[in-house]
């Protein structure tokens, strides 16, 4: 497995312009977030056609390649293929795209690192409350220890954002960390609580809370990492290492107390309370437009300019009404899929729809999206829909998230309190409903129109001519048993020096791999023909492959079948030699090929005589 994973990254790497374009790499739960120097370098239609992709976002400034549960295992294989610590310097790249996107960027980039700790201690929390509902005493040492396993994140969290916003920065995480242990030192923390008026060379210190707070420390780290910089510019390197620390928390970490932290204080309340005014003007119509526009936000990555205000609601309020809204719409999406298998009969749907569905009920939806909902379109819209209603429920209610973390069906403990009931009532409800809409409204299997699968009848000789220009050669020569044995029928192979594979007699499709590195099709006078284009290439998963055919299709003879790029081949380590095989050699009395040596598209390769003669000859265009 660790292997598959390995072929996945070398393969993304190389998708996305190499390690050269890649400046920075995080990844979330389902998703690698690249920054990248140049982003037309990508080859967004190859990635997608990577094993184990299901899809391509560029939002945010990101370009985010969506991988699913095993995201973590790919980014573990990507990590050591990249110098990211020697890479070039990201402030000219930063300076580009519009302030959305480097907003957007921005927060995913600070919040994305953390995400495993908030989940993590957020269960423990969500399972704590639900055990003391049902008895568990407050007072146990066993409580004590559990809680402050999953208090000590929101309680400390100044310290994660300081070394997150360090990296994205660019500056020192010890001085970061520094920093965060400045503003959350007991000391500070006891004579704020008391209320005790304070003085920092005669100016007044505004009392204020920074535990389990995230403005304020994001701000302190961007303006010390600024700091940084000059030092680092204009003090003497003799001295440096010595004076650039000494000044950087010197001046931050008071200039946080005095204005940093009160500002941001005051903003961070500012949001909350514009937030709760919102949300207090009908919480109905505020959870109606939340859960039905959540997920078409995660599509785009944009979801994470609302996530810190969640956030913030945690640290001001300890309830975050926001999950409580958007929650549903994760069980909507997995609904939607689950519907898509059982209305399906189809089994390479099935295998997709029901694995998409299970995870989407544990938080993680990209699959149910992009694998399932987005590539049917009606039901992602009725998950949006019933996503919006469920919401609408749980507004109502009141519903809150007493933790931070993606909402699932393991995570319905940190909902308990006020509200608990019907926001299990807008899950359950969003599943089956969704489901239900799906099975009867939003999925029908696709009907593949084909020509009746009936042996075909020989009409007469007929002659076909070259699919792509290179050098002929016998069949036996080629590199691989099961051709050279002609085991499969008498035929010719090409190596080519052209990517334009060409229908070489008019008929109909028989078989359009998806992969596109063969084409069967049946010749109106009675030759079944398969085109297999290189050696092993099915291997490549369709990349270098680009089809425009598909089963059912009547093609005629110069028409164009595939367009492959056949330096992608080779250099990807695979034989782009071309087959034209004659399936059906038996019916015939004799299958012989022309003179072997250069052909063009229209030179003839291989001649029937009664029942398939391949009289090879050259013949110039």
């Amino acid at each position: 497995m660790a292997k598959s994973y390995q072929a996945t990254a070398t393969e993304i790497l190389k998708s996305v312009g190499g390690k050269d374009n890649v400046i920075s790499l995080v990844h979330c739960a389902t998703r690698l977030r690249f920054k990248l120097k140049d982003k037309t370098k990508a080859d967004t239609e190859a990635v997608k056609k990577i094993k184990g992709v299901l899809q391509v976002v560029e939002s945010g400034g990101q370009y985010q390649v969506v991988i699913g549960n095993t995201v973590g295992n790919v980014y573990d294989e990507l990590t050591p293929m990249l110098d990211l610590m020697n890479g070039a310097d990201e402030s000219d790249e930063e300076q580009e795209g519009h302030f959305f996107d480097r907003a957007i960027d921005l927060i995913s980039g600070i919040f994305t690192p953390i995400l495993p700790a908030l989940i993590g201690a957020g269960m423990i929390k969500g399972l704590l409350m639900l055990a003391v509902q049902l008895g568990m005493s407050q007072k146990t040492g066993t409580y004590q220890i559990l809680y402050a396993a999953a208090d000590a994140v929101f309680y400390f969290l100044p310290f994660l954002l300081a070394l997150t916003s360090a990296e994205k920065f660019k500056s020192n995480q010890f001085l970061a960390l520094v920093v965060a242990g400045a503003l959350v030192y007991p000391t500070m923390v006891a004579a704020f609580d008391k209320g005790t008026t304070m003085y920092f060379l005669g100016i007044p210190v505004v009392a204020a809370k920074y535990t389990s707070s995230v403005l304020p420390i994001i701000f302190a780290i961007y303006f010390m990492s600024k700091l940084e910089k000059i030092c680092e510019r204009y003090i003497h390197p003799t001295v440096k290492n010595v004076l650039t620390p000494m000044i950087t928390l010197g001046i931050t970490i008071p200039l946080t107390y005095l204005i940093i932290g009160p500002v941001m204080t005051g903003l961070g309340d500012l949001l909350g309370k514009g937030y709760s005014t919102l949300y207090g003007l009908s919480p109905m119509v505020c959870g109606l437009i939340f859960g039905a526009a959540w997920q078409a936000l995660i599509v785009f990555g944009i979801h994470w300019g609302i996530i810190p205000i969640g956030y913030n609601n945690l640290a001001l309020y300890g309830r975050n009404t926001i999950s409580g809204m958007i929650g549903p719409s994760n069980f909507a999406q997995a609904g939607a899929a689950f519907g898509v298998f059982l209305k399906s009969k189809r089994q390479d749907v099935r295998e997709v729809a029901l694995p998409a569905a299970i995870t989407g009920i544990f938080s993680i939806t990209e699959p149910s999206i992009y694998g399932v909902n987005l590539k049917y379109k009606k039901p992602f819209y009725i998950a949006l829909g019933v996503g919006g209603i469920a919401g609408a429920i749980t507004g109502a209610a009141n519903s809150a998230a007493i933790a931070a973390g993606p909402v699932g069906i393991l995570s319905i403990p940190i909902f308990v309190g006020k509200g608990f009931g019907a926001f299990v009532l807008a899950v359950i409800m969003a599943f089956f409903l969704t489901a239900i809409l799906t099975y009867f409204f939003g999925y029908e299997d696709e009907v593949v129109t084909t020509e009746p699968e009936e042996k075909v009848i020989v009409k007469q000789d007929e002659t076909l001519v070259s699919p792509v220009a290179g050098e002929s050669m016998a069949l036996t020569a080629v590199k691989d048993d099961v051709f050279s044995s002609l085991s499969l029928g008498e035929g010719v192979a090409i190596k080519p020096t052209d990517g334009k594979i060409y229908a070489p007699v008019s008929g109909i499709i028989r078989v359009a791999y998806p992969t596109g590195h063969a084409v069967g099709l049946a010749s109106d006078d009675g030759a079944e023909v398969l085109i297999h284009i290189g050696i092993d290439t099915v291997d490549l998963q369709g990349k270098f492959f680009n089809s425009h055919v598909t089963q059912g299709m009547r093609v005629k003879q110069g028409d164009l079948l595939v367009d492959v790029d056949i330096d992608g081949v080779q250099q990807s380590g695979y034989d782009p030699t071309v087959m034209v095989i004659i399936t059906n050699t038996l019916d015939y009395d004799s299958v012989l090929p022309a003179d072997y040596g250069e052909v063009k598209p229209t030179s003839q390769i291989i001649k029937t005589t009664n029942k398939v003669q391949l009289a090879v000859q050259s013949i110039e265009a």
